[in-house]
């Protein structure tokens, strides 16, 4: 089958619908199948030979983040030579609301197309007075997906229709074949903190002004803070307690990212919202990190309610600090918590989703009716 993805997002920039694209491409094509996944990114950029660049980026704040999107006629006439000259059997579009590469092939493309939804923006005011705009391209889609219950609220509140649930994946055995290295080990206890520190909703202050806490019961403890952003900004906000207890790694690659979660004592992820999925946590449970995360709606679900990880009040510190002392102290408990999320986890994998969506493609290919529409 020749397929053809699309990402709204650069490619030059890490993120979880970037990932989600290239590892789907890549799954794909392990399956035997003709991939092209075109998106923003530079001509010169180290690509992978399946991505075609739709052109360069530009900076647009975006549900409570900066989104890289190319949207202009270079764009537009990249995106419909490449829909020409891939002649493609299904048509995969991610983000397909969001006005880059996604909204221009959908206007532009004819025949199956598969729009997978990954925002969680319920009430947005941007969304609601784009809906009626866009509605009539939504229904070019033969088959909608979303990757979680809260990213399908909020495709069914503002296009409507009963999208099928498929979540983002993960390559796990890349994570869970990662061992512990010596080099991130702290006598009392290793925390790590992987995202974008420069974006308030990812919670890196609420963790930092929790730290001293954890200081004052856990002497040695050490906070490894990996991703990109303004470092000496976030030097800042690192309280007197915790100056040379905390760690700034800045944009890590890869191999380094699994190799701290591999050695994390404890995975924190304190986001303050916005999240409609949470892959960052199924990377430290594959990795082998016992996870503590604020208690939002899509860490719930993906933490089984807490069974495979602890949850905390979003936005409280002393909440945070005191469940992450409990978990340091309590080794059997956190041993126990990595058996049952390395089992669990495994319902994320690559070869079980990418299976689920090639059944999406077969199913509108072969004109049994539209999936994730309204009846």
């Amino acid at each position: 089958m020749r397929v053809g993805l699309v990402c709204p997002y650069s490619l030059d920039v890490p993120g979880g619908v970037q990932n989600h694209t290239r590892d789907l491409s890549e799954a794909l094509i392990d399956l035997g199948h003709e991939v092209s996944l075109i998106a923003p990114a530079d001509e010169d950029d180290q690509l992978p030979g399946y991505v075609v660049p739709a052109g360069r980026a530009v900076p647009v704040p975006y549900n409570g983040s900066v989104a890289r999107l190319a949207f202009g006629p270079l764009s537009a006439a990249r995106v419909r030579r490449w829909l020409s000259d891939g002649r493609f059997d299904v048509l995969h579009i991610h983000e397909p609301a969001v006005p880059s590469v996604s909204l221009l092939a959908l206007w532009a493309a004819e025949g199956p197309i598969v729009g997978t939804f990954h925002s969680a923006m319920l009430r947005s005011r941007a969304m609601l007075a784009a809906s009626s705009i866009l509605r009539p391209s939504m229904e070019k889609l033969s088959a909608r997906i979303a990757v979680s219950e809260h990213a399908r609220a909020t495709l069914v509140q503002h296009f409507g229709g009963e999208p099928v649930i498929i979540p983002n994946g993960l390559y796990v055995d890349r994570f869970a074949a990662t061992r512990p290295s010596p080099r991130w080990a702290s006598p009392g206890g290793t925390l790590v903190f992987l995202g974008r520190i420069d974006e308030p909703r990812k919670g890196l202050a609420t963790l930092l002004e929790a730290f001293p806490a954890i200081i004052r019961s856990r002497p040695g403890v050490h906070l490894y803070v990996a991703g990109r952003g303004d470092v000496s900004a976030a030097r800042e906000m690192v309280p007197r307690e915790g100056v040379g207890s905390v760690t700034f790694l800045g944009l890590v690659d890869d191999a380094t990212r699994a190799d701290l979660l591999a050695s994390a004592d404890l995975y924190v992820a304190p986001n303050l919202g916005g999240e409609s999925f949470g892959i960052i946590l199924v990377e430290a449970m594959a990795a082998g990190a016992p996870v503590l995360a604020s208690d939002l709606p899509a860490f719930r679900r993906v933490l089984d309610g807490g069974e495979l990880g602890t949850l905390f009040p979003t936005g409280d510190p002393a909440a945070l600090s005191r469940a992450a002392v409990d978990l340091l102290e309590d080794d059997v408990r956190r041993g126990r918590v990595r058996k049952a999320a390395a089992v669990a986890v495994r319902r994320y994998d690559w070869s079980a989703l990418s299976a689920d969506i090639v059944r999406v493609y077969q199913t509108i290919r072969a004109g049994a009716g539209l999936v994730g529409e309204e009846a």
